[in-house]
């Protein structure tokens, strides 16, 4: 029986984003599927899978975007497929706060602030503490209705007033990933030897 493979899902898919993830991604060892990017995602969850389970190793990291649709769109829906695959183990997934109005938004296990604290509520586009358990954004209302391990909450990728800057290492998302495939564990052997060049 072929083993699972496993991923983390980032709900954010624009230019900024997609530079900080990949960033990311290659700083913690793992693969960053890039076609997933894009604001709507561009492509469908079958294709992600697809994807997925091309990558010759994992940590694998996939990106989802509604483009500020307050309603299902093509992100959340894409989403919905990858975490209900019976060939995908979420590690956990990375929900990123917007300005979108009108959405129910999803209780975080903790998020990363700008400054790359650690703190048991949400926090806002900026990546500041927002003193709720609740964070608001436009890929993340369907996590209430799917079965994911965990749910970190992160500012604006790529962004937070430059905190999380590519330029920098994009050391925000960086940090989520970590905490992601530290509280879940991996046993990837290619993200420990990578891990340590960092």
């Amino acid at each position: 029986m072929e083993e699972k493979r496993r991923i983390i899902i980032v709900t954010d898919g624009d230019s900024f984003a997609r530079r900080a993830v990949e960033r990311a991604t290659k700083n913690i060892g793992g693969r960053c599927i890039s076609r997933s990017a894009g604001n709507p995602t561009p492509i469908r969850g079958k294709e992600i899978v697809d994807f997925i389970k091309e990558a010759k190793h994992g940590p694998v990291v996939v990106m989802v975007d509604d483009r500020g649709n307050n309603h299902t769109g093509k992100g959340e829906e894409a989403l919905e497929y990858i975490v209900n695959h019976e060939d995908i183990e979420v590690l956990g997934v990375i929900a990123v706060a917007s300005n979108t109005q009108y959405v129910d938004g999803v209780e975080v296990d903790f998020s990363i602030t700008c400054d790359g604290e650690i703190i048991d509520g949400a926090v806002d586009k900026l990546g500041e503490e927002t003193r709720e358990k609740i964070l608001f954004g436009d890929t993340v209302d369907i996590l209430g209705d799917c079965r994911v391990p965990l749910i970190v909450g992160i500012g604006d990728i790529g962004k937070m007033d430059g905190k999380d800057d590519c330029e920098i290492g994009a050391p925000i998302i960086t940090k989520a990933m970590e905490e992601i495939i530290h509280r879940r564990g991996s046993r990837n052997e290619a993200f420990k030897e990578n891990k340590g060049k960092h």
